[in-house]
């Protein structure tokens, strides 16, 4: 179960934040499923397990999972997490979009890489 990457320059909990929020979102760990224990996951990652309860501890916060005393930490709805992270990717696509027009970019070129991502059937 190792997703740490140590070239990676972020800290290992923003890496772990990252990993739980991506499954969340797309629903691979879908609502109510029980997240592993700090305790079990510090040893599978061989990380301290303070580092795992500050990843807990933002995915809490942000709204990802939820805490049930005495059971652990669960998956919270996904769904409108979900949407608030497609409407912010959305926001940055625009701009991303609006800094390449300003540098040239032709909306042809931004059509053939979509194309090239997302397949021609899909559009």
């Amino acid at each position: 179960m190792s997703f740490i990457n140590y070239q990676d320059p972020r800290p290992v909990y923003e890496q772990i934040v990252s990993y739980y929020e991506k499954l969340i979102v797309t629903g691979v760990l879908p609502e109510d499923t029980q997240m592993p224990s700090v305790r079990q996951m510090a040893a599978e990652l061989s990380v301290n397990p303070n580092t795992i309860q500050k990843a807990y501890g933002m995915l809490e916060s942000s709204g990802y999972i939820y805490p049930v005393k005495g059971k652990g930490s669960f998956v919270a709805n996904n769904t409108v997490l979900a949407e608030a992270k497609r409407r912010e990717w959305l926001e940055g696509l625009k701009t991303k979009l609006q800094e390449g027009r300003e540098l040239g970019v032709s909306a042809e070129q931004c059509r053939a890489l979509t194309d090239e991502i997302f397949g021609r059937d899909e559009i």
